[in-house]
């Protein structure tokens, strides 16, 4: 499962590159509109459109297989094991439960800032 996983994501980087390079190495739209009125350089690999469907169609089949490689890598980053499940399943250690504080409903505790003093601690008692 490992391997499937290493060769997956060797193949995504691998067209992640190769379709920057080509995206890189593509003329834009109006590159085509200079050349024909002569201000430009025209001379090309794959002759005046050839490289443009190369180009092109090369760079949609490697965007292609990087976004399947892209959904297998989620599929199979999301996928668990039946055997396995959550850390705490297993505990035997159940929460302590809070006691609530004694309501005060004297008027003084009704004032802002006014709190009752707390009770004194069986430490500090020695």
């Amino acid at each position: 499962m490992n391997a499937m996983i290493t060769v997956i994501l060797a193949v995504q980087m691998l067209s992640a590159l190769a379709m920057i390079g080509l995206i890189l190495v593509q003329q834009g739209k109006g590159a085509d509109m200079g050349a024909a009125f002569g201000s430009g350089n025209s001379g090309s690999l794959f002759g005046a459109s050839g490289g443009a469907n190369f180009l092109s169609r090369t760079t949609a089949v490697l965007a292609t297989v990087f976004f399947v490689t892209t959904l297998l890598l989620a599929y199979f980053g999301n996928l668990r094991p039946a055997s396995s499940g959550s850390v705490l399943e297993g505990s035997s250690v159940t929460a302590p439960t809070a006691v609530p504080a004694p309501i005060d409903n004297s008027p003084a505790s009704q004032i802002p800032g006014n709190k009752p003093a707390a009770p004194a601690s069986p430490a500090s008692s020695k």
